[in-house]
Formats: structure tokens, C-alpha cells, sequence
């Protein structure tokens, strides 16, 4: 099948989760036989910080500016079976309105931010890459959340279809390794800066590291101010490139996650690194919120803590057998329903089902889709 995905970066994982998503969901569809162009702006700031520039499982498409290729666009959709186009796209809404336009058997939008997209639709009927008058026209509207939300973009937004697809991780890329000194630590947290993120993070992470000087914590990610006071203990990773993060959480006894406001309100919105550190055999320490125990059995696989003082706890206990089975849990967790082939499974499956109602050649296709070998 050829599929045409816009999306905001798949070259560069710098501040982003997209990145990373869409790297295992396109490579385990082109591990399944299908061709995949993927577009993508230019942008200064993932052009300096590229960690992926020529991916092999797709076609990239870099482009300055939109007009510049709106002939290359419509010359992909022309043949295209599959066009995708994801949240955040900075040409979000000229792209849409090709997509939709086009004679591609199946259009979706995935939307990787769906709680703060249905939040500015609820304010003011558009993003920056979306309006609400453009859902109805997709056939599916696949969902970073799922749970409730999913039936209000169908009911009050019009959306044909709206399902979940869920973030997944590379088993070849994310799996147990043994301890690297670099990353070697009690407890670490991998995160683009978040204001409404940093409070927990106090909480959980800065709090316990005064009171436990003799161990060590580690923040990976961008954007943090740089006056921020970090206690000593603390050490400070400003990128890390994704063939490392696989190293990063192996080395670390425990791992926290914490999430955006948007995303607890909402609910049923795993990140991607909760399934990547679980594929890694992590122990995880994380925020609750609605839907988390449908991913993860608390006190099983995964860890709730209310309070700092549980949180040192933790840190004091980090070594135990049972600390360990928790990560191996949800490793074993993941790996029967997180991975990208499952995921890759699940976006044809969709796709299958909602092209085997339209004209006999476009069925012909959708056999094609569901008939590809893993």
C-alpha cells in the first residue's frame, strides 16, 4: 500500500514525542510491506537538532514552504491508498484540504495531542492544524486518547469515526540492557519542559533528591530555564539522542513519569515513554489519572506514589527483588500489546474495515492492506 503521512517531525525527536511515534509505527509498517512518504517542514530548530535525518523505512519530504510543494503533494495523494495527516503539521489546514479532496481511498487525521487540540475546538472550532468543520470529511480520527473523549469527537465534532492509537515502542530498538555508566542512577526522568509538568517533578523527584544526598538522579530533556536550581545531586542531560534512551532507562532503578495537565484531565493518554521504559524492564514511578490502570496494574506493574515522602521510600527500596519483578511485569505487559507491530496491526485493521464499504476496487485494496505478512 502507499501511504502519505504529514506530520510534524519524524527526522527529529528534539522537544517532541512525535518523533518517536511515528518512527515505530512507519517502521513497523514498512517492516509489513507498505511505502510510506512522509512530509515535514523544514524547521530551523529540528533541522540544527536532526538525530534521524534519512530514515530508511520511508520517504522523507522536507519542504521551506507550502506552495513550494503543493504540486508534489497532490502528485502523492493521486495514487495514494492511505493519507494521514497529524496534529501540530504546521501546514496542518492546507494540508487537510488536499488530503481531503484527493482520491485516497482512506484520509485519517492522527492526533497526537488530543486533549489539547479538543480543547481549543471546544474554545474556538480550530487550531493552528485543525478546524472542526474539516472532521467530518475524515474517515478516521485516530486518537493519542481514548476513553470518553472519543465518543465527543464523534458526537459533537462530527467525526465518521473516532478510535484510539496509541503510542507504541521499536522491541528492537527498546529492550533490557545492562547498566551504562553514563546513566547509571536511582532515579531518572526523561521530559521536555512543561510548566504545568515541573511542579510534579519538584515533588517527585527535586524533593526526595535533598533529602537522599548520597544518591543519584538525572533530568534528560530541552527547554528547561536556564536559571532553574536543580539540587546537586541532580544531574542535567539537555538532549538525549533516541539510541540512547533505550540505555538511559536500563540504567536507572527507577524511572518517573509525569504528565501534562491536559492529559490527566482527560485521561487514557499514555505517553510513549511509559511504554518505552516498561519495554526496557524500568520500574516506573508515576502520576495517576483516569484510565492509567487500564495500561498498567498499580502496585503490579507500575507505581503510584501520592507523596514525596513515598516517593524516598521507593528510592530506599529500589533495589529490592520485588522493585525489579514490577519492571519486569510491565515489561512482559507492553510486549503483548504496546509494540509497534500491534500497532501497525491495529491502524490497518481500522483503515481495512472503513475502506471495505466504498467501490469495488477500493475493497480490492483494503484486502490488500489486512493481507500484508508480519
Amino acid at each position: 500500500m502507499k501511504i502519505v503521512i504529514f506530520g510534524l517531525s519524524i527526522t527529529s525527536s528534539w522537544g517532541n514525542g512525535h518523533a518517536t511515534t511515528f518512527r515505530a509505527l512507519v517502521r513497523a509498517l514498512h517492516h509489513r510491506g507498505h511505502q510510506i512518504t512522509f512530509y515535514e517542514r523544514d524547521a530551523e530548530w529540528y533541522a540544527s537538532n536532526r538525530d534521524l535525518p534519512e530514515p530508511s523505512f520511508c520517504k522523507v519530504r522536507l519542504f521551506e514552504n507550502w506552495s513550494a510543494i503543493a504540486g508534489s503533494v497532490r502528485r502523492d495523494l493521486a495514487d495514494a491508498d492511505v493519507a494521514v495527516v497529524g496534529s501540530y503539521f504546521p501546514d496542518g489546514l492546507s494540508a487537510i484540504d488536499e488530503v481531503l479532496n484527493s482520491r485516497a481511498a482512506a484520509k485519517a487525521f492522527y492526533d497526537i495531542d488530543t486533549p489539547i487540540t479538543i480543547s481549543q475546538l471546544r474554545e474556538t472550532g480550530e487550531t493552528t492544524y485543525l478546524r472542526a468543520e474539516q472532521i467530518p470529511g475524515f474517515d478516521l480520527y485516530f486518537s493519542f486518547t481514548g476513553g470518553p473523549m472519543l465518543r465527543e469527537i464523534e458526537s459533537r465534532f462530527g467525526a465518521q469515526r473516532a478510535a484510539p492509537l496509541y503510542c507504541s515502542f521499536d522491541p528492537d530498538e527498546y529492550r533490557k540492557f545492562g547498566v551504562n555508566k553514563r546513566f547509571a542512577c536511582d532515579l531518572s526522568y526523561m521530559g521536555t519542559y512543561a510548566p504545568d509538568r515541573q511542579p510534579k517533578i519538584e515533588e517527585f523527584l527535586c524533593e526526595p533528591a535533598r533529602r537522599l544526598k548520597e544518591k543519584k538522579f538525572i533530568v534528560a530533556g530541552p527547554q528547561y530555564p536556564k536559571p532553574m536550581a536543580w539540587p546537586k545531586n541532580v544531574r542535567r542531560i539537555v538532549h538525549l539522542n533516541p539510541r540512547w534512551h533505550a540505555r538511559f532507562y536500563s540504567s536507572s532503578k527507577l524511572t518517573l513519569n509525569v504528565t501534562r495537565r491536559d492529559m490527566v484531565q482527560a485521561g487514557y493518554s499514555p505517553s510513549v515513554r511509559l511504554f518505552e521504559a516498561a519495554a526496557c524492564a524500568s520500574t516506573i514511578i508515576s502520576d495517576n489519572w483516569p484510565g492509567l490502570d487500564g495500561f498498567f496494574t498499580p502496585n503490579q506493574e507500575i507505581l503510584l506514589p501520592s507523596t514525596s515522602d513515598e516517593v524516598v521510600r521507593l528510592v530506599r527500596e529500589a533495589e529490592s527483588g520485588e522493585m525489579r519483578a514490577i519492571g519486569e511485569r510491565a515489561q512482559q505487559r507492553v510486549l503483548a500489546e504496546h509494540t509497534s507491530g500491534k500497532r501497525a496491526e491495529e491502524f490497518e485493521a481500522l483503515l481495512g474495515e472503513n475502506i471495505s464499504g466504498k467501490t469495488h476496487d477500493e475493497k480490492e485494496s483494503a484486502a490488500a492492506l489486512s493481507s500484508v505478512p508480519a
